[in-house]
């Protein structure tokens, strides 16, 4: 899949959203997915942990789908594999969630280029192919030297022109 570039502004609105569900996040805690669940908690965000198998996270149980969570969110974080986030896509947008983002630090990723298809074709913000880890303020060193190489080859999301 060639890379799609999103601009700062889709981040920005992203993170704006103080209530948002992680889907496909892992039940151990010291998975990735769970850490990043545990950093968006810790800097003031609502998270709703989605998991088809259900469970607990961070205290919090699972919901199985993102078309249980009451009241909707606006905005979700996709940490499943490609294939799976297809299906996902289609599930946010019957539960009116139109801010995506389809995680990626290292490795394959979350993101599809059908998924990510699909998100446009039906006027969702997608974000495909980021770490949200890159856009907090005040992150840990790993994560301002991973953007700061971004940066310098020219694959970092540069602010709206509009």
């Amino acid at each position: 899949m060639s890379k799609q570039t999103v601009g700062m502004d889709t981040i920005q609105s992203f993170l704006a959203q103080k209530r948002i569900a992680m889907i496909g996040i892992s039940r151990d805690p010291k998975s990735f997915s769970a850490q990043l669940f545990q950093e968006f908690m810790r800097r003031g965000y609502e998270m709703i942990p989605v998991n088809p198998q259900g469970g607990i996270v961070a205290g919090k149980p699972c919901v199985f789908r993102v078309q249980d969570i009451k009241p909707p969110v606006e905005a979700a974080i996709v940490m499943t594999t490609p294939e799976v986030t297809e299906h996902v896509v289609r599930d946010c947008a019957e539960a009116g969630v139109w801010r995506i983002w389809m995680f990626r630090g290292a490795g394959k990723g979350s993101v599809s280029r059908k998924a990510v298809e699909f998100c446009r074709e039906h006027g969702m913000q997608v974000i495909p192919g980021e770490c949200p880890f890159m856009f907090f303020p005040h992150t840990e060193f790993f994560h301002r030297a991973h953007g700061f190489f971004r940066k310098m080859a020219g694959h970092y999301p540069q602010p709206s022109t509009a």
